[in-house]
């Protein structure tokens, strides 16, 4: 069961809200909050899963809030504005219901959250760092070992992580999240530098234009969201007279 609560402004999305949810099996809607002042005193007293939230409210913006939080739970968010889609994925919302959205539309987005829910779930698919400074991973019905440093880059793609490892023909793809990934990786030789990628920064070639070369054959974008922490670490590198 998913347990989530409906942060919306209006009274009436809140009620269609949960309209929805009690068609929607695996679905449990355990608070419903007309602003953020009332969705973080819920957050406080209810264990909570997932989170439905509106961004152009009055107190606070929807993104800001969800940044806000130390812990914050997977987040779909409402609204009627199609502009801010891009910078709701970059605090990793699992979905973006453009209102109006129908009963379908939000049963896709609960299916998503079920997904990603068994995916957290499935911390086994990657170990702890051994002695040996290695990681192993569950892959294609095997597991398979890789050494932390010959990690060269990392790559999102939906609810899999594509890992490029020097020596490998080709990626180790594993069933994870960017977040857990980041939390078995040392800081602050692994360094986020965009919502779909994660660096090794010690096989950075050059940084151009704002991309960060690793080679002659890839090329990855510095994302908006990432760009202060990247470039603060690299002053911390240059040479001084």
């Amino acid at each position: 069961m998913i347990r989530c609560i409906v942060i919306d402004d209006e009274p009436l999305a809140v009620k269609q809200l949960a309209a929805y949810f009690e068609k929607t099996p695996g679905m449990q809607l355990v608070a419903t909050c007309l602003s953020t002042e009332e969705a973080r005193k819920a957050l406080e007293k209810e264990s909570v899963d997932a989170m439905f939230i509106d961004i152009n409210m009055p107190d606070q913006n929807g993104i800001d809030f969800v940044r806000s939080l130390t812990n914050p739970p997977m987040i779909v968010f409402t609204t009627a504005y199609a502009q801010y889609a891009l910078e709701g994925f970059e605090v990793e919302a699992i979905d973006y219901l453009l209102k109006p959205f129908s009963l379908e539309d939000f049963q896709r987005a609960a299916a998503r959250l079920k997904r990603q829910a068994e995916l957290k779930a499935a911390s086994t698919d990657i170990s702890k760092i051994d002695d040996d400074n290695a990681l192993f991973f569950k892959t294609e019905y095997k597991v398979v070992r890789v050494s932390v440093d010959d990690i060269r880059y990392i790559e999102a793609m939906s609810e899999y992580l594509r890992i490029h490892v020097d020596g490998h023909p080709r990626p180790v793809v594993v069933l994870l999240s960017m977040k857990k990934m980041l939390e078995r990786l040392p800081t602050p030789t692994f360094m986020r530098i965009h919502r779909s990628y994660i660096i090794n920064v010690k096989k950075i070639q050059e940084i151009s234009r704002n991309h960060v070369i690793m080679d002659a054959d890839v090329s990855l974008p510095i994302g908006d969201l990432y760009k202060d922490t990247f470039n603060a670490y690299i002053q911390t590198k240059f040479l001084s007279k």
